[in-house]
């Protein structure tokens, strides 16, 4: 039987995809362009995901390409689907991008 989440056991998410979609919807929520709902309890800010954004792109871990792509298809809330055409390219850089990026948050334990 799993435990109730409690104020003091924040929810990781499940992957990368996850953090991101999340860390762009509690952006644009406090930016005032979207009304928020109750949220539950994270284990980061959103300042410090845009820190380990930063800094994976700073160290060239993240290229322009793979900025380009996540805040693209993250703006539509969806990622780009690899048996598309036109989006097989950008599907890639976002696989690459969320790979990079989920190892960077799973050793902050963001997730699971």
């Amino acid at each position: 039987m799993t435990q109730p989440k409690s104020i003091d056991n924040p929810e990781k998410f499940n992957n990368a995809e996850q953090l991101w979609f999340w860390f762009l919807y509690s952006r644009s929520v406090r930016n005032g362009f979207m009304r928020g709902g109750v949220s539950r309890r994270r284990p980061c800010e959103l300042l410090d995901v845009e820190t380990l954004i930063t800094k994976l792109y700073l160290s060239g871990q993240l290229s322009d390409a793979q900025l380009s792509v996540i805040k693209e298809f993250g703006d539509r809330r969806r990622a780009p689907h690899q048996h598309i055409w036109s989006e097989n390219r950008a599907a890639a850089l976002w696989r690459d991008a969320m790979h990079i990026l989920g190892v960077a948050a799973q050793k902050r334990g963001w997730i699971e």
